[in-house]
């Protein structure tokens, strides 16, 4: 997309998502002066020009996008920042802020300590302004729906939108635009009760609405890995990236409310995406040296931003390989730290209690019982808790524990999953108690 070329300023005053302007001048030709030299816009990084979507060619070019990777037989597309394609009409000025990546706040991002949580389930996730979440991006998208439709078998497509309200972001999964789109409301919720009662709620009806599965997720590319975010002071905090100069968070704390958190999700009805390496528990790495850092977040801010290199390291697969077993070489292009060398595949594999085999169980059980298809009914015992969230969904009860003291059980509750150890009392009828940061899957 590029903007007036006789003018000596850029078009507008919009800033980059990675920092710096979200505008780049292209090199003056010999014909004409720099005054007349086109502008190009890249909301993201330099090398990623936004497109024009007024133009009928780039509509075009990406059927044909579609069909050439659909003809190799893909089962569908994620689309990046689909909330961003269509810009408003006269690319207007805008005196708000995207200092963000993919709306995770570079400060710290207060969230709601008590029972007030907004109905909407909005968490500061969504990304506004007049180059996001414009009504042209839906006609776009119906296009696309309609390319698939011509395949035979299932075929999807995927929004990662930064939309807030819910109510908004399921207008980007009606019957016929977007199959699902991430639940980001979801993802920037802290291990608290009431706000998750809110968020999960808000999530199922938005999506009931439109006949759409909800999703849910914790963790991806663009945002610091939920063990290290729960393990930090405040669990609701998202800062972009952590530096070793930064407040640290507490590791084994962390992976407890991370795997409790995962069992709750897995156990919610719809779809869960799981992110590379959560699997095996792995924490962000918090101690990159700045000198091999890669993300152009941090670069173009910088270096005021730590950005998402700490979540993309790449996955320990041989505790004592080089490398890690990533590759034959031995070499990464990002360092792993020591710390990952205990989380390895191989560390994990058949060890009772690892997080690795917890995933493999609450799957298994997960497919098993059909929950991603199920519905979820509020435990009315703890429908107003603050420290506990329960839920039926088919024959099983998801109970997470988010509070500082133990859960007892009813009587005769078989636990088919936890996420941590659980004990009994020494009675001749025994309860179970549930302790803190832990989540139970239960028969009662």
């Amino acid at each position: 997309m590029t903007g007036a070329a006789s003018t000596a300023s850029s078009p507008n005053n919009w800033k980059s998502v990675f920092g710096g302007d979200a505008w780049t001048r292209l090199p003056a030709s010999d014909s004409d002066g720099a005054a007349g030299a086109p502008w190009f816009l890249h909301l993201f990084d330099s090398t990623q020009p936004d497109l024009d979507w007024n133009n009928a060619e780039v509509h075009a070019e990406f059927r044909d996008v579609l069909r050439f990777w659909l003809d190799k037989g893909v089962d569908g597309f994620r689309v990046d920042v689909a909330h961003g394609l269509v810009k408003a009409d006269g690319l207007p000025d805008w005196d708000g802020s995207v200092s963000m990546v993919d709306g995770t706040a570079d400060e710290p991002t207060d969230q709601p300590t008590d029972l007030a949580a907004p109905e909407d389930g909005s968490t500061g996730a969504g990304n506004s302004g007049p180059m996001f979440d414009q009504e042209g991006v839906h006609a776009i998208y119906r296009e696309w729906h309609e390319v698939l439709d011509e395949y035979e078998g299932d075929r999807c497509l995927v929004a990662e939108a930064w939309v807030e309200p819910l109510s908004r972001l399921a207008r980007y999964v009606r019957p016929d635009e977007m199959h699902q789109a991430f639940n980001f409301s979801f993802l920037t919720t802290g291990w608290l009760a009431a706000p998750l009662r809110t968020v999960i709620t808000a999530s199922l009806n938005a999506s009931d609405a439109v006949g759409a599965p909800t999703t849910w997720v914790l963790s991806n590319h663009d945002v610091v890995r939920h063990p290290s975010r729960l393990g930090l002071a405040e669990p609701g905090l998202r800062p972009n990236g952590i530096k070793a100069t930064e407040p640290q968070p507490d590791e084994e704390l962390g992976l407890r409310r991370a795997r409790a958190f995962t069992l709750l999700m897995l156990g919610l009805p719809g779809s869960s995406y799981l992110y590379q390496g959560e699997e095996l528990g792995l924490p962000e790495h918090t101690q990159l040296d700045d000198a091999v850092r890669e993300d152009p977040a941090f670069f173009r801010t910088q270096g005021e931003e730590a950005g998402r290199d700490g979540c993309r390291i790449p996955v320990p697969w041989e505790a004592d390989a080089p490398g890690l077993g990533f590759g034959p070489s031995g070499r990464t292009w990002l360092p792993q730290p020591e710390s990952y060398r205990r989380y390895a595949a191989d560390a994990q594999r058949g060890v009772e209690g690892s997080t690795y085999e917890m995933y493999r169980s609450a799957l298994a059980t997960r497919k098993e019982l059909d929950l991603g298809a199920g519905t979820l009914a509020w435990v009315d015992d703890y429908a107003d808790s603050t420290e506990v969230l329960a839920f039926r969904n088919g024959d099983l009860v998801v109970l997470a524990n988010i509070g500082t003291e133990p859960v007892v059980l009813p009587r005769g509750a078989e636990v088919v999953l936890a996420s941590g150890v659980t004990f009994e009392d020494r009675s001749s009828d025994p309860q179970v108690r549930v302790p803190a940061d832990t989540t139970v899957w239960v028969r009662v």
